[in-house]
């Protein structure tokens, strides 16, 4: 049962398989690598952000299902994530794009590859759940990222959008079903009256 907590499970998911893909070598020490906004971010090499969520109704089941005997609940939404990923070069001035660079590429490469997250990244309830988070290099266009960037007064730094589709989260919004125990049935026969 995947909980509220699945979106950041799921950003959490994200940043642990880039921090075994990415150390230490473009990026020296895992902590570096943190889910948290581009404008905050601090001591970080590489920051994972979540700025859109939105529902995917897209073959998803609708209604209700059984839990138990006497119990249904409503079936489980499922939404897409987009995250930003953007790096941040500590470098000096005259190498700080060219370390941007690397490390971008070395994402691009990193979620290129694995088009899901593997299981043994997933922690809490998308663990147990056995979830299948599926991952998409978004194309986005040039205005949307400078529109995300622009909402506060730091500069534009290189960066590129993840989508993660497949995440789910359970409603607890159930009714309570009473089966059939009793079933009567009659019928009308008509008395002909013919003679014996």
């Amino acid at each position: 049962m995947a909980d509220y907590t699945a979106l950041v499970e799921a950003g959490n998911a994200l940043v642990e398989m880039l921090r075994d893909c990415l150390t230490p070598e473009p990026i020296a020490n895992r902590e570096l690598i943190a889910l948290c906004s581009p404008h905050e971010s601090e001591n970080n090499q590489l920051t994972v952000y979540l700025y859109q969520v939105e529902e995917d109704t897209q073959g998803v089941t609708s209604g209700y299902y059984q839990v138990s005997e006497n119990v249904q609940r409503v079936c489980p939404a499922r939404y897409n994530l987009r995250f930003l990923i953007t790096a941040h070069s500590k470098a000096p001035s005259q190498l700080r794009e060219a370390d941007q660079y690397r490390m971008i590429g070395a994402a691009l490469q990193v979620l290129k590859d694995h088009p899901s997250i593997d299981d043994k990244y997933l922690p809490g309830s998308l663990a147990e759940q056995h979830a299948t988070l599926r991952v998409v290099l978004e194309k986005t266009p040039q205005d949307m990222l400078l529109k995300i960037w622009n909402s506060t007064s730091s500069n534009y730094k290189l960066s590129f959008v993840v989508l993660l589709s497949n995440v789910e989260i359970d409603s607890h919004r159930e009714k309570r079903v009473s089966r059939v125990t009793d079933v009567t049935i009659t019928t009308n026969q008509k008395n002909t009256g013919g003679a014996s």
